[in-house]
């Protein structure tokens, strides 16, 4: 029913488009936080082309902590206003680093990483955490993967229903 092969081949409109898709089937009828942010880590992470991290942390009311994600171990808790995560948590706006190396105060959980992008995740006006995609490559994210990403954090939040955010 899925197709996860590579979209590399599709210009970034299509295969955001394609995700979006995909997306709102696998979450169709399931509202569980973690079932949806897994599924959506494992949907972007194995359709994306150029990319060795994909997945959240969660907000817990103090710092920012590891959830379902696709790449190699990562960092378990991020504090607020540290590290790309942190100041996307902190200031509720995305954060698009076309050079990790560059970003004051970046946390190399991977040292591959070469550029991310980090969606801060609002939940009836509360932070519940962040989207977090992890690059080898420089520049790897532009406007069109903003938006792309920031489309695919609403599809996954209009997934959930308030009982199933714990606080």
């Amino acid at each position: 029913m899925f197709d996860t092969t590579s979209l590399a081949h599709l210009p970034k409109a299509a295969q955001y488009q394609a995700l979006a898709t995909q997306a709102h089937a696998l979450m169709a009828g399931e509202h569980n936080l973690v079932a949806n942010a897994a599924n959506l880590s494992a949907l972007v992470m194995s359709s994306l082309p150029a990319l060795n991290w994909a997945g959240f942390y969660l907000f817990d009311g103090t710092e920012l902590v590891l959830g379902p994600f696709q790449g190699k171990p990562a960092c378990l808790r991020i504090a607020l206003n540290r590290g790309v995560c942190g100041h996307a948590a902190t200031t509720r706006q995305t954060q698009v680093v076309p050079d990790v190396h560059a970003f004051p105060g970046h946390i190399a959980c991977d040292t591959a990483s070469r550029s991310e992008l980090v969606v801060p995740l609002l939940y009836q006006g509360k932070l519940l955490g962040v989207w977090d995609v992890d690059s080898p490559e420089l520049n790897r994210f532009d406007a069109a993967d903003q938006a792309g990403m920031e489309a695919l954090c609403k599809i996954f939040l209009s997934s959930l229903l308030p009982e199933s955010i714990r606080s």
